[in-house]
């Protein structure tokens, strides 16, 4: 036996609320730190990527929050190692230093007007720890709520990992509709555009201290894991899981972190209606995920619930955006897009947890982060700006419906080959 580090403890089955607590408002913190540029996208264009062109600096602010996405493999392998050779604890409390630090930094940072060229290289620095604190966050998270309780409740649980990225949408969005009604124009630019990242900032030490507290859980493995044997061992899972991540990435990034802009820009809708579009999909995300969650810890499978799920957003993926498209009214928008955001991205905790269950328990982090990271960025990190530069090309308002049709496509074909194997 390959022993774990000697400071860690089992994490205790029968008292998971500890647990529960640090790990989704770590989660959160994390989730809303990376995510908040995105509402914040106009303005960070205008002050750090000047350019003539409007859309110039709007797809070139895109394009730094989807490199981002190019440092979350490099976390998943770096911090999923980590949480699975030292304990959950460690690679949780990696990820949440780096995402604390990168926030400060885009909070403090200078512009363009005052340093020149140096604040758009320090805000891509920034943006790629938080890329790194990402893509190791996910699998430690999610393994060590799946393994706090017995297998019937391990969807419910695991869910809340994926309802505290809701609570994080929520919250950025409430953040950034509060301070565009309370603000004029001139201040949010001048200074108002920082206090989302400053609130975030202040989340970090919380986080922190809760997650020094909780108990950490003992990884017992036959030998050191290492990232080779992974990638020798489970070629097959990962390959699917990473595919499985197609519908989930692209379907929350187009419709909660990119409809904003999407509404007002291409639609013309108030913004008023598109920032509380944003807030209210993550409160949908919030509160669905563990009701259907707790439908999928009584079946079986856990695959079932992802296939009806699925099915149903490829038949209204395209009538949505449709209706959107044909002008009906902001309150029937919103509809229309909270149902969407319902059926497509409250299955978080089968998912999950069907993933998980296909590796054993000193490798299921860092093979959790890997797929999630790779899938995300493969499929979604870069959605905005390749739907925004589609529309552009094509002139074609639809293009956002046929990205996410393509997607589901994706992740269906891998759902079906994605081995469930339901390891301890």
């Amino acid at each position: 036996m390959y022993p774990a580090a000697d400071h860690l403890t089992h994490a205790p089955k029968a008292k998971p609320a500890r647990i529960v607590l640090a790990t989704i408002i770590g989660n959160a913190f994390v989730a809303y730190d990376f995510t908040v540029y995105s509402f914040s996208a106009v303005i960070i264009g205008k002050l750090f990527f000047p350019s003539h062109n409007p859309l110039s600096s709007l797809l070139l602010s895109l394009a730094t929050f989807g490199a981002g996405f190019v440092m979350r493999p490099l976390g998943a392998m770096i911090i999923g190692q980590i949480a699975d050779s030292r304990g959950r604890r460690a690679g949780m409390a990696c990820s949440l230093a780096l995402m604390t630090l990168g926030t400060w930094l885009i909070a403090c940072l200078p512009t363009v007007a005052s340093i020149g060229p140096a604040a758009t290289v320090l805000m891509v620095v920034a943006r790629l720890m938080q890329g790194l604190a990402a893509g190791g966050e996910i699998g430690p998270a999610s393994a060590v709520l799946m393994e706090s309780v017995a297998r019937n409740r391990r969807c419910y649980l695991t869910s809340w990992r994926g309802a505290s990225q809701g609570a994080a949408a929520f919250a950025a969005a409430l953040v950034g509709a509060i301070t565009t009604a309370l603000l004029s124009p001139a201040d949010m630019q001048e200074w108002g555009w920082r206090i989302p990242f400053v609130l975030g900032g202040l989340i970090g030490p919380v986080g922190w201290y809760l997650r020094q507290r909780m108990p950490s859980v003992v990884v017992d493995a036959p030998e050191r894991p290492r990232l080779a044997s992974l990638f020798a061992q489970h070629t097959r899972p990962l390959l699917f899981g990473t595919l499985m991540m197609a519908a989930p990435s692209v379907g929350i990034y187009i419709t909660v972190f990119y409809m904003p802009s999407y509404l007002v820009r291409t639609l013309h809708r108030p913004a008023a209606i598109s920032l509380m579009t944003a807030s209210l999909s993550g409160l949908v995300i919030l509160v669905v995920n563990p009701l259907l969650a707790r439908i999928a810890d009584r079946q079986r499978s856990r695959k079932p619930i992802q296939y009806l799920t699925l099915v149903i957003c490829l038949v209204m993926t395209y009538p949505a955006f449709l209706g959107l498209r044909s002008g009906v009214g902001d309150v029937t928008a919103l509809l229309i897009i909270l149902a969407y955001v319902a059926v497509a991205l409250s299955n978080a905790g089968a998912s999950t947890v069907l993933m998980l269950e296909a590796f054993p328990q000193h490798q299921r982090a860092a093979a959790l982060s890997i797929m999630y990271s790779f899938g995300v960025t493969i499929f979604g990190g870069f959605s905005p700006l390749i739907v925004t530069w589609l529309i552009a090309a094509t002139g074609n308002p639809m293009m956002p419906a046929w990205y996410l049709i393509a997607a589901i496509v994706i992740t269906l074909f891998a759902l079906q080959r994605f081995p469930e194997t339901m390891l301890d």
